[in-house]
């Protein structure tokens, strides 16, 4: 029975590390439940009478949400293959009675204190395969550490990304060139720039999902409100004259399609057509299209 114990703790770790791995370094749709966690809080937050700022708290809140489940599954995971070997494999200090010390809570201690690497020796394994599985444990939790700061390191750039690419299509809208202007090498490079920027913001959603999750601000630094205006500049420019113009719209208006696949296949789910995905896009950030 006491082993059945310790194998369900370990199933716990290799959940958790399981989920890890899906959405720092592998992410894919199926990312599991730190996904459902932030697609829950974002949810949440729309139904909020503050829903602004309720959604500019959303991802923040997700994320440390989604860090503690991680942290908690693991010491709770090591603390359940630690219990059932309470109090006989484990050596206890001066003044600590091992017949007091073979409960659930014990076995929490140690778990703690060995993931937060503090080291106080005052109950340490003697058994020779437990002396590997704690060392392990403060790998793991040294390991959960870094992950989480790489992670908040990697997702602010890609919000700074996208917000850039608002401003910009903003910055465009308030001058919005004419198909005169844009059919010239400036009307290419702006179309083709703006084509790679929402390569870019394809990449930062497939890679990092999470960023989704976070309420852009205002209307002006607001992808979710500027987008169908990189659509019409697309379309203009398809009209005019000059061929690599053309071939820049045209590649804008690709970029655009697959952008839009990215948001409905992992986001919204409509089906609908590009326009419309964009729509599902600004209702569910709480923007309307400008």
């Amino acid at each position: 029975m006491k082993w059945l114990v310790s194998l369900a703790g370990a199933g716990l770790v290799m959940f958790a590390l399981r989920d890890v791995f899906h959405t720092l370094w592998h992410p894919t749709r199926h990312g599991g439940i730190s996904r459902r966690v932030m697609t829950a809080l974002w949810k949440l937050s729309q139904r909020l009478p503050f829903r602004n700022r309720g959604t500019g708290l959303a991802g923040p809140l997700a994320m440390v949400t989604v860090v503690a489940m991680w942290a908690g599954t693991v010491v709770v995971g090591w603390a359940l293959i630690y219990w059932p070997h309470i109090p006989d494999a484990f050596s206890f200090a001066a003044g600590l009675d091992p017949a007091e010390h073979g409960g659930l809570v014990d076995a929490l201690y140690i778990s703690l204190v060995t993931v937060a690497t503090l080291g106080l020796g005052d109950i340490a394994p003697i058994e020779s395969w437990l002396r590997i599985i704690a060392p392990l444990e403060a790998l793991v939790g040294f390991a959960l550490l870094t992950a989480t700061v790489s992670w908040v390191l990697e997702i602010y750039p890609a919000l700074t990304r996208r917000r850039a690419l608002a401003l910009r299509l903003s910055q465009l809208q308030r001058n919005d060139p004419s198909p005169l202007q844009l059919d010239s090498p400036l009307g290419t490079a702006i179309l083709d720039n703006l084509a790679a920027e929402v390569a870019r913001i394809s990449v930062d959603f497939v890679q990092y999902a999470e960023s989704y999750y976070f309420h852009d601000g205002e209307d002006h630094t607001s992808l979710a409100s500027r987008i169908p205006y990189a659509a019409a500049l697309a379309d203009r420019g398809s009209a005019v004259g000059h061929a690599e113009v053309r071939l820049a719209a045209s590649l804008l208006t690709t970029a655009l399609e697959d952008l839009a696949l990215i948001l409905d296949q992992r986001f919204l789910h409509t089906g609908g057509t590009v326009a419309g995905i964009y729509r599902a896009y600004a209702e569910d950030h709480g923007r309307s299209q400008i």
